[in-house]
């Protein structure tokens, strides 16, 4: 798996003019599934979601977790993050999960992060979406899961 994460003070996501999801503190993740990837991976992502330090403590270091500050999360799913843009001008995108099981591991990722006591919005899986967002820092960082998780 792999998460394009930005430290957020609101996010939004709408479909045809539609709000599907918004929060504020928090952080943006644009989740991405790899072939192969298991719940493994899942539990692997989730847990690094929550815990992941960017927030400010009270001497302007990032060592807070969303859990810390009480945050919230918009978590879309992006086949995209997997776009192979080293050869040719159109990505490739044959790292990326199928439709069906990136769907599956995607849902099971929300309730993984809602599990911790975390407020989770999302959008519309395999759906062209408007995602606004107000990155605070700002702060973007990429996390991928290890080849091999113990």
């Amino acid at each position: 798996m792999r998460a394009v994460i930005q430290k957020v003070r609101e996010a939004r996501a709408i479909f045809d003019g539609e709000l599907l999801g918004e929060i504020k503190l928090g952080l943006c993740v644009l989740l991405g599934v790899r072939v192969g990837d298991t719940e493994k991976e899942v539990a692997w992502m989730a847990e690094k979601l929550v815990n992941l330090r960017v927030f400010e403590d009270g001497f302007e270091k990032l060592n807070r977790s969303l859990l810390d500050v009480k945050g919230e999360m918009l978590l879309i799913s992006q086949f995209t993050v997997y776009g192979d843009c080293r050869k040719g001008r159109r990505p490739s995108f044959t790292e990326a999960a199928p439709p069906d099981e990136a769907k599956r591991l995607y849902e099971l990722t929300v309730e993984k992060v809602k599990g911790y006591g975390v407020p989770v919005k999302t959008g519309k899986f395999q759906t062209h979406m408007i995602i606004e967002l107000a990155n605070d820092g700002p702060v973007t960082l990429i996390i991928e899961t290890p080849k091999e998780i113990t």
